[in-house]
């Protein structure tokens, strides 16, 4: 007998399906010679501190680094504390039973480094020792099941994947435990919870936050003139090359011009443009798009793509590369046939001719290649994962097509003043585009800043333009706008380094960028359900609390987005067999202890005085004055109530207002998200979270929620 063991129930039906396991038992299927069960999801997970004898947070026990971390059955919170999951351990009993009647071990989790620790460490803690084989596929149809259960490949050929994900696992939790302890313990009071990524990027959107908030506009002006060649009803439009702070300045320039109304011709230049058709999607690449172009937040995406791969629809989603194999390039015209069958790019598919080979290159294929839709028909889908499949499917219609080519000009023109000095001032340009061969532009008609076709006159040099107008605008600088979940994924992938626009450019750093294309959405929501930030429309927006914790720790290496990514780059070596896992995590064991004693260090930080006000919540506790927060002293309770409210910080006087009366007077100085300065009064919700009221509106708008409980 042997047993397959899958991530999830329902991979595990369509294995059990092709293997001929058919009949259904409680936690497996079984027939044919093979049991087929699941994990659901990580089973087993390292111990808590508590395993090893330390309870509590206590600053004498920190930083706590086990000599061999020990593994327990997955742990949830209740009120009294974390216990073992029921389902968990019900199912590591199915799963040990079949394998005590099995001569061998099919794995068949998820192909990635989280899909062979969910097997390793299940396979550690229940002391298997039966040879186990690695079924590596990269789509759930019936074709790919059946070649890769006769191509097996060695379980042990995937020790170096396991590797990588185990200390990727232990590293996160020596920084995570002891992190959020000695922070903790600094501050005296509540949870303070950082982590190896969590916190850079709650560092990278706070950052943004400030930049944007503390960004001082400055004036810009910028003179234009038109000209309507003889015969033609066509209007191009020049524009200064020089832009002007001071409106004086640019007025006077602006006399200039309309005192001449001409300017001469000094250069015009032509060029051929080509632009190279978009590699296919990855996830992070696919989650920024999605979210850019419909509002998606990255983890419903990975939730939609997710179910495309299990209704066999698209390849393996979890993916970090761009590119496909030949063998798989050698697919591609069956899947045009197929897709051409049943949508609406049918028309495009016909168009392509030979297939544009960007995408082909095997060395940067990493364990899965790009996402492909398959050759399956989808029926009946929602309206999301209709959106998702048609952006995958279109985007690989894009990939095989040519090149868009275009003929680009750009014409200088300078207006000389009547005393015939030139003047730098006083040049302009024009530029024009002709749309030449559309190639992979016109699958949806979208030609970039290039969009549509704008000739320009054949001029030459020394020609004069006589203008049929000018005029000057006038404008603000604006700051970068704040993270969205598309900028905040970028900024992830590229370890901070959110300027980079080249795609090439991008590619070369994934490696050292922080997170991975599979964990990224679930940090993004572990910062919004931990209230360190919150979503305003697309916007990413750092909380009170985000804010407070990123003013505690954005100078120290808990913070530091380049020092996650080349942790991150380090686990990309030790996957590849480059590099020893235990001398990553020496590093990792050092740079804890470097941490923890810098946050315990936080404690002067922290200092508190008694407000003499009783918690308004449990009644028993009393409130603390601290810096950020006013925290109530009961351990039972520790309702947290935060001075900065909607840009303003209330002070001693107006918080003891709120503590005693429940409600502040009417206070100035509150600024709304577009900066406009506001009057409110402060209260209570039924949660005591905190409010503000307005006095002449029925209505309320709430302030940000700081939840009274521990986290």
């Amino acid at each position: 007998m042997i047993t397959i063991l899958a991530e999830k129930p329902s991979v595990a039906r369509e294995i059990a399906r092709i293997a001929g396991a058919t009949r259904k038992e409680e936690g497996f299927y079984t027939g044919n010679g093979y049991h087929v069960t699941w994990a659901l999801g990580h089973l087993v997970q390292p111990a808590l501190p508590e395993g090893y004898g330390f309870k509590g947070f206590s600053r004498d026990s920190l930083p706590v680094i086990p000599e061999e971390f020990m593994l327990i059955p997955r742990q949830v919170k209740t009120d009294k504390g974390y216990k073992a999951d029921a389902a968990a351990v019900k199912q590591i009993k199915v799963i040990t039973k079949l394998w005590n009647e099995s001569d061998g071990i099919i794995v068949a989790t998820d192909c990635a480094r989280e899909g062979e620790l969910i097997f390793r460490y299940l396979y550690a803690y229940t002391g298997c020792t039966l040879p186990f084989r690695r079924l590596w596929i990269s789509s759930l149809t019936d074709t790919a099941i059946r070649k890769g259960l006769k191509e097996l490949k060695d379980g042990h050929e995937y020790d170096d994947l396991y590797l990588a994900a185990k200390a990727r696992s232990e590293a996160d939790w020596l920084v995570g435990i002891n992190g959020t302890q000695a922070l903790t313990v600094a501050a005296g009071r509540g949870t303070y919870s950082v982590g190896r990524v969590q916190t850079p990027t709650l560092g990278m959107v706070c950052k943004r936050y400030w930049e944007n908030r503390r960004f001082t506009p400055e004036p810009v002006h910028q003179l234009h003139f038109s000209v309507t060649p003889a015969g033609t009803d066509t209007v191009v439009k020049f524009s200064s090359v020089k832009k002007w702070q001071d409106k004086e300045e640019a007025a006077a320039s602006y006399n200039k011009v309309k005192a001449k109304m001409c300017a001469t011709v000094t250069k015009v230049e032509k060029k051929e443009k080509v632009e190279n058709p978009p590699l296919l999607y990855d996830l992070t690449t696919l989650q920024k798009e999605a979210n850019t172009k419909h509002g998606f937040t990255a983890e419903q995406t990975l939730e939609l793509v997710q179910k495309l791969y299990e209704a066999k629809l698209v390849t393996y989603p979890r993916t970090s590369s761009r590119h496909i194999p030949e063998d798989v390039f050698a697919e591609i015209p069956l899947l045009f046939e197929r897709l051409a069958g049943h949508s609406a790019l049918a028309e495009k598919i016909g168009e392509l001719g030979e297939l544009n080979r960007r995408c082909v290159d095997a060395s940067k294929v990493t364990d899965h290649h790009a996402l492909l839709v398959t050759p399956n028909r989808p029926l009946a889908l929602y309206k999301n994962e209709q959106i998702i499949y048609d952006m995958i499917a279109g985007r690989m219609v894009e990939a095989f097509s040519e090149e868009c080519v275009k003929d680009t000009a750009t014409v200088v023109a300078e207006v000389v003043p009547d005393a015939g000095e030139r003047c730098e001032d006083l040049t302009f340009e024009a530029k024009g585009c002709i749309v030449r061969k559309a190639g992979w532009r016109g699958v949806y008609g979208e030609y970039g800043e290039d969009s549509g076709n704008t000739a320009l006159p054949d001029w030459a040099e020394g020609d004069t333009l006589v203008m049929a107008g000018c005029s000057m605008s006038s404008g603000m600088t604006r700051p970068k706008p704040l993270h969205t979940e598309s900028s905040l994924l970028a900024a992830m992938e590229t370890a901070g380094r959110d300027d980079v626009e080249d795609e090439e450019a991008r590619q070369a750093l994934k490696d050292c960028g922080i997170g991975t294309p599979a964990t990224r959405a679930a940090i993004i929501e572990t910062l919004l359900r931990r209230e360190y930030m919150v979503r305003v429309k697309k916007s990413l927006v750092p909380t009170e609390k985000g804010l407070a914790l990123y003013s505690i720790v954005k100078e120290m290496d808990i913070a530091n987005v380049e020092m996650t990514g080349r942790w991150e780059a380090e686990l990309a070596k030790i996957e590849q067999g480059k590099t020893p896992h235990e001398a990553f995590m020496r590093d990792i064991e050092s740079y804890t202890r470097k941490i923890t004693t810098d946050l315990l260090a936080c404690d002067r930080i922290f200092g508190h005085k008694a407000s003499g006000c009783t918690c308004p919540k449990c009644g028993t506790g009393t409130m603390q004055f601290y810096g950020k927060v006013v925290r109530c002293d009961n351990p039972d309770c520790l309702l947290p109530v935060f001075r900065q409210i909607a840009g303003k910080t209330l002070t001693d006087e107006e918080m003891t207002g709120l503590l005693t009366e429940g409600k502040t007077a009417m206070l100035g100085g509150f600024k709304s998200k577009q900066g406009k300065p506001f009057s409110a009064a402060v209260t209570f919700d039924a949660e005591f979270n905190t409010k503000l009221v307005f006095a002449e509106s029925k209505g309320e708008r709430k302030g940000t929620k700081t939840k009274g409980r521990r986290k």
